[in-house]
């Protein structure tokens, strides 16, 4: 396999170009030298990889069968000469975090403070997006540290906790006696307007499990974007929200707004950092989690 890489690499070329003259210019080799080596490939697979015609060379089935798979090896070869380059510049220069807009927001901020102040010289980038896209990039080498909640998906990541989250549901006065006024329904579960993160969120998947589980269904239900948007739209007394309670201890503290008891216990849950295990032993990576530590 190893001696066939310079057939497969030309493979891939003349796959590529579908012309034998384009492939040797990309390749700096000669045209008998091109038809020599996809002769050569030929003969050791017994198979025919190409078509040859007046308007170039076509790849036949069995070729667009292996052309396929070299592709594929010839990507992850350069997706893994692009993390070794990004290695290299990791260990001086950058560190790339991922993380929810509302983790990033209450709970990763805080955390930077220190780290920048120790690393002036490190160049952050902070991508937003949800927790199951965080790990995805993690996976696919696109991000250094992802700041999730602590799910079941992490045997490939090393999980490093910082805190504890707690669901609740809020609302405001207002919105539950006006309620009670144009309802004569006392149960909120089928006269209240519900508003939750929607159904890709790990938060909503998580509080549907337990509506699930105690045969609880929302008859109306307001799916909102962000977690921001639903402390906001709460506090205009639009209805019932699902937020983590440590976001909104200000506004349950002056009253604005209060907690909705709707006779469940929601388990905390932990938020923490997650890294790829290979690449706990960078330095900037050891040096980050050590200051959040």
């Amino acid at each position: 396999m190893s001696n066939n890489l310079s057939l497969y690499n030309i493979f891939y070329t003349v796959g590529k170009t579908s012309n034998i003259s384009k492939a040797a210019k990309e390749l700096y080799i000669s045209q008998p030298a091109i038809s020599k080596a996809i002769r050569r490939l030929e003969e050791e697979l017994q198979t025919v990889l190409f078509k040859r015609s007046s308007r170039g060379v076509f790849l036949t089935d069995e070729g667009k069968l292996l052309f396929h798979h070299v592709e594929s090896a010839f990507n992850s070869l350069k997706t893994g000469e692009d993390l070794l380059a990004h290695n290299r510049t990791l260990g001086i220069s950058q560190l790339r975090i991922g993380g929810s807009t509302t983790l990033c927001k209450y709970i990763l901020l805080p955390y930077l403070k220190n780290f920048i102040q120790a690393h002036p010289h490190v160049k952050l980038t902070i991508s937003c997006q949800s927790t199951y896209q965080t790990l995805s990039l993690l996976e696919e080498g696109k991000i250094d540290i992802g700041l999730v909640g602590k799910t079941q998906n992490l045997k490939n990541f090393s999980f490093h906790p910082l805190c504890p989250i707690q669901d609740t549901f809020v609302s405001t006065k207002d919105y539950l006696r006006n309620l009670s006024l144009r309802s004569e329904s006392k149960d909120l579960f089928s006269s209240a307007t519900f508003m939750m993160l929607d159904e890709e969120n790990l938060t909503r998947q998580y509080i549907n499990c337990a509506f699930e589980k105690n045969g609880i269904t929302l008859k109306n239900i307001l799916e909102i974007t962000t977690m921001d948007l639903l402390i906001e739209f709460s506090k205009i007394g639009l209805g019932i929200a699902c937020v983590i309670r440590e976001f909104v201890q200000e506004e349950l503290s002056s009253g604005l707004l209060q907690e909705v008891n709707l006779g469940l216990t929601f388990p905390q849950r932990t938020v923490g950092f997650a890294c790829k295990k290979t690449n706990l032993h960078l330095p900037i990576i050891e040096s980050f989690l050590k200051k959040i530590g």
